[in-house]
């Protein structure tokens, strides 16, 4: 098997959410986080096929938090996760596709509440291992950080 050539990234960075309908996300990589993380809102649970999905409330568009969409996934796991507060949570895991410079592959990602943090997504050691090797020192390595109208 050929080694994959690992990529710098910075501490902010981009990416796409493809499935979840989110583009330009702005992520905080975080090499302290095992599973990276996406903020939602409204989290409901339901059974289609015998299987757990949950629905919830995404802000695709991070620079107009009015703009609400509704996306379900199915739930691979439920995990306990210790918050940045300290906080004992349980999380529903989804798996979705992410998108970072022009590569594609599949993540997990724990749903939470994160509207007190300054990032929307954290990118953890999971999604990041075998492909990146973190300077945290820089921003927006793999990318020009993008002017926002």
């Amino acid at each position: 098997m050929q080694e994959q050539k690992k990529r710098l990234i910075g501490a902010l960075e981009y990416c796409d959410l493809p499935e979840l309908a989110i583009n330009d996300l702005t992520i905080r990589v975080d090499t302290g986080a095992a599973t990276s993380s996406l903020h939602v809102d409204n989290i409901d649970e339901f059974e289609r096929d015998g299987r757990l999905w949950v629905s919830f409330d995404i802000h695709p568009d991070i620079h107009n938090v009015d703009s609400i969409v509704r996306r379900e996934a199915q739930v691979v796991a439920q995990k306990k996760v210790k918050s940045s507060t300290a906080t004992l949570e349980r999380r529903y895991v989804i798996d979705t596709e992410i998108v970072m410079c022009e590569e594609t592959w599949r993540i997990q990602l724990t749903l939470t509440d994160r509207r007190e943090m300054t990032y929307l997504m954290l990118f953890g050691r999971e999604a990041m291992n075998g492909r990146f090797i973190v300077d945290p020192e820089h921003e927006f390595l793999l990318t020009q950080k993008r002017a926002w109208p």
